[in-house]
């Protein structure tokens, strides 16, 4: 799947920020790719880029329309319908990581093949994934857990790759989700594969490599979402990692979206080794990465030295503080 760029980001009317953290994330780490956004009256969230109408992005040159936004169950909402067929009417190619597929989406697929454009739907792929198997393969692999969903996983695997590169390490971003897939060009967004496979589409997205070799697999949800533990569950028997990294946002109670209350960061560290240790029964916890935006400079730099403290684990913020300290355990317990 290759998707033009520049992009035209549509962040729709979302109720926050974390509703258009598609957009965002692609903002953050692709920001070159991003000319402008267009928000509808309402919208809570700003990527931090010009606000542009579909005629202003594409007279700048934008070639995809990128659908910003997600929302509970990966629905369309009727009333941006009409945006998206301006857009594609100006010539733009659509694309969206939300679960229902463009093409299903009444008007949508007839007004590209009038327009010759194309609808990229990120979250399907056109791959066929087996059952996962288990067997132990070569190869070094680092997944991001998490106590809920959106703390953090997608950001920290992100700066590790990063961060173990410029170390010397030969490590690779495997993208699970849209915003992934979307910044790193290549990925299967795992929530939409159908449940027997999900193991199996881990295996093929960390597949055997040599020794030396780190998969830097994005997580998604929590082992402890009523919603979304099956994803999570899947995702960790098939990615076998060797390490994982705990993320966390620390003035949350419950879980978003549901009232269950948040795990601890004990807790996760418990079941992902009970569970992952199916696959991997060498499995290891190496850091702790904390979401500090809800806290001044002081009190993100106290909290990281007390929970380093309590779980003799190095913690940060890799948006705040980078994440040195994290690469530091994984060359002492590993090397390279």
């Amino acid at each position: 799947m290759e998707i033009p760029h520049p992009y035209h980001l549509f962040l729709g009317d979302v109720a926050d920020r974390l509703g258009a953290k598609t957009g965002i994330g692609i903002v953050d780490w692709r920001r070159e790719w991003c000319l402008g956004q267009l928000r509808l009256p309402g919208c809570k969230a700003d990527a931090g880029i010009s606000d542009m109408t579909v005629a202003e992005a594409r007279a700048a040159g934008a070639k995809t329309f990128v659908i910003g936004c997600v929302n509970s169950g990966g629905s369309l909402p009727e009333h941006w319908v009409d945006t998206i067929i301006e857009a594609i009417e100006s010539g733009m190619n659509v694309a969206s990581g939300l679960h229902i597929r463009l093409s299903a989406v009444p008007g949508l697929a007839d007004a590209a093949r009038k327009a010759g454009v194309e609808l990229f739907d990120v979250r399907h792929s056109s791959e066929r994934f087996g059952t996962g198997t288990g067997a132990k393969r070569p190869g070094k692999r680092l997944l991001t857990v998490g106590t809920d969903c959106s703390v953090g996983k997608k950001y920290t695997v992100l700066a590790l790759e990063k961060g173990m590169r410029d170390r010397g390490f030969d490590a690779d971003f495997r993208a699970t989700g849209q915003t992934g897939v979307f910044i790193s060009g290549r990925g299967v967004s795992i929530d939409a594969v159908v449940a027997d496979f999900i193991s199996g589409a881990a295996e093929y997205l960390s597949p055997a490599a040599d020794e030396n070799h780190w998969d830097l697999v994005e997580g998604q949800g929590s082992l402890f979402h009523p919603a979304f533990a099956g994803v999570s569950m899947g995702l960790l028997h098939g990615s076998q990692p060797d390490a994982f990294v705990v993320c966390h946002e620390p003035t949350r109670t419950t879980m978003r979206a549901v009232q269950t209350p948040l795990p601890s960061v004990q807790q996760v560290i418990d079941l992902t080794i009970l569970a992952g240790s199916v696959t991997n029964p060498d499995i290891r916890c190496v850091g702790i990465s904390i979401n500090t935006s809800a806290l001044d400079d002081d009190e993100a730099k106290e909290f990281l030295a007390r929970i380093s403290a309590d779980y003799d684990l190095p913690a940060t913020d890799p948006v705040r503080y980078g994440v040195e300290v994290l690469v530091d355990r994984i060359e002492t317990e590993f090397g390279k």
